[in-house]
């Protein structure tokens, strides 16, 4: 059984992984503006895969015998001032991601509620992979500057990204 606490702190979860959604389509749709197919690609996917993370807090609810509460959200950002911006911006959201994480992890584990325990390894691990993503597209976007044949490559690379749901 999940305290009220757990059950509004895994509800807010949900709905910041919708607004992160959100967040990454903003982030998409300035690369579209841009003309950046690939690096669009590369946030529409990450769009959806926050999606998929939203529904497995839902089905984690709804599973538990607790009913999901869908909230509006703030407005995630439209205005980047270059690709290197929208993913430090995209960074330190995942770091806000990870916090949140930690925190609900860290109450399950007070509450000795284990099986929301075991549910929230599965996103222990996706942080790791999700900062190291975002860490290493940054250091090569550095590394690139403003080397239009290099930004482009990696723009066709991101443009190859496709999300495969793992359990």
């Amino acid at each position: 059984m999940l305290s009220e606490k757990l059950h509004v702190a895994l509800n807010d979860q949900m709905n910041y992984e919708f607004f992160s959604a959100h967040a990454y389509l903003a982030m998409a749709a300035y690369c579209t503006d841009k003309s950046y197919d690939g690096f669009a690609n590369f946030f529409l996917v990450q769009a959806e895969e926050e999606r998929f993370h939203a529904m497995k807090f839902y089905q984690f609810l709804s599973d538990k015998g607790y009913r999901a509460t869908i909230d509006g959200f703030e407005n995630p950002g439209n205005e980047f001032s270059s690709i290197l911006h929208a993913f430090e911006q995209a960074l330190a959201h995942e770091k806000e991601v990870t916090r949140r994480i930690y925190n609900l992890a860290d109450i399950a584990l007070e509450e000795r509620e284990h099986a929301t325990s075991a549910f929230l390894k599965w996103f222990i691990d996706e942080q790791v992979e999700e900062e190291s993503t975002f860490s290493t597209l940054i250091a090569k976007i550095r590394r690139i500057k403003d080397d239009s044949n290099a930004l482009f490559l990696l723009d066709d690379e991101l443009a190859k990204r496709s999300f495969t749901p793992v359990e």
